[in-house]
C-alpha cells in the first residue's frame, strides 16, 4: 500500500486513479498538525509515502507564511523524519519556485536555489527538511501542473476563451507545463524504485516538453479546443501580481531519466488528454 498526503488536489486526484494508493484528505490528515500526519505513517506503515498536498495560493502565501511554511515545510519534514525511522520511501513534490528565475538555462538539481517569493522558500522549507531527515526519498520539483481537475491554467482558458474574442497572455514567463497524470505515474515509479534501490535518493526534475510561454500554452489550448479567442502577448510587468513570479521555470529533466528511467513528456499530448476528459465529464 502507498499512501498518499492530498486527495482534492490535481496530483491526489490522479495517484488515486491507481490501484494500491490510500489517498488521505485534510479531514484524515491535516498538514498544519505535522506531528498527527506522522503519527499517520507509524501506524499505517505503508511500503511508500507519496506527498501530493501543499499550500499552493501563491499570492495569498505572502500574507500568509507561516501558514504556508507549516503545510510546506514542516509538515513533510515530520513525515521524512518518520519514513526515516520506519525505512520507508518518501516522495515529496516540489516546484520550480525554488530558483530565482534568472538566465535563459534550464536548472539543474543542483543549481544554486534562492526563491524570490514566500511560497517558494515555503516549499524550499520542505525540500532542506525532508533531505536532511537522511531516509530513502526523491524530491521530485515540478512546474506549471494542470489536469482536468480543479483550478488550473487549461481550465480558466477554456472558459474565458468561449466568453471573449481576445486575451492578454504573459509572454515573457517560459517553462512548460506539466500534466499531473505524468507526475503521477512518475512519483509512483520513483516510490517502486527507492524500496529496493534507496541508493537513488535524491533531488530530480520533471517537466514536460516543449519549453513554451503562457502566452504560447494559451494558443495551443485555443487551438486544440477549436476556440477562435485570440492571444496578445504582454510582459511580466503589464500584469502585476502580490507575489513575483520566476520568468525562467525551465527545468532539466536528464537526471530522472538517467538514474530513473522516466522520460520527458510531450504537454501537447497531455493537453489533449485533458480536453478528452473534460469533454466527457462534461
Amino acid at each position: 500500500m502507498i499512501l498518499v498526503f492530498g486527495k482534492t488536489g490535481q496530483l491526489a486526484r490522479e495517484l488515486a486513479r491507481h490501484e494500491a494508493v490510500i489517498c488521505l484528505g485534510r479531514d484524515q490528515a491535516d498538514l498544519s498538525d505535522p506531528a498527527a500526519c506522522a503519527e499517520i505513517i507509524r501506524a499505517k506503515t505503508p511500503a511508500a509515502v507519496i506527498n501530493a498536498a501543499a499550500y499552493t495560493a501563491v499570492d495569498r502565501a505572502e500574507e500568509e507564511e507561516a501558514l504556508a511554511t507549516q503545510i510546506n515545510g514542516a509538515a513533510p519534514a515530520a513525515m521524512a523524519q518518520v519514513c526515516a525511522d520506519l525505512g520507508t520511501p518518501f516522495v515529496h513534490v516540489s516546484t520550480d519556485y525554488v530558483f530565482d528565475g534568472s538566465g535563459k538555462k534550464a536548472w539543474q538539481p543542483e543549481d544554486m536555489v534562492a526563491p524570490v517569493n514566500a511560497y517558494g522558500r515555503s516549499k524550499l522549507a520542505g525540500e532542506e527538511a525532508v533531505r536532511a531527515a537522511g531516509g530513502p526519498h526523491a524530491i521530485l520539483r515540478t512546474s506549471w501542473v494542470v489536469s482536468a481537475h480543479g483550478n488550473n491554467f487549461v481550465k480558466t482558458m477554456l472558459r474565458l476563451g468561449a466568453e471573449r474574442e481576445s486575451l492578454t497572455i504573459v509572454a515573457d514567463q517560459i517553462g512548460a507545463p506539466t500534466p499531473a497524470r505524468d507526475i503521477a505515474t512518475a512519483c509512483l515509479e520513483m516510490a517502486r524504485q527507492l524500496r529496493t534501490e534507496p541508493g537513488k535518493s535524491g533531488t530530480y526534475h520533471l517537466q514536460a516538453s516543449p519549453e513554451v510561454s503562457w502566452a504560447g500554452f494559451a494558443a495551443e489550448i485555443f487551438a486544440q479546443a477549436g476556440l477562435t479567442c485570440q492571444v496578445a502577448e504582454i510582459p511580466t510587468s503589464a500584469y502585476p501580481t502580490p507575489a513575483v513570479r520566476p520568468l525562467n521555470s525551465r527545468l532539466d529533466c536528464t537526471t530522472l531519466e538517467t538514474v530513473f528511467g522516466i522520460d520527458q513528456p510531450d504537454w501537447r499530448v497531455g493537453l489533449a488528454d485533458i480536453l478528452k476528459d473534460l469533454g466527457e465529464a462534461s
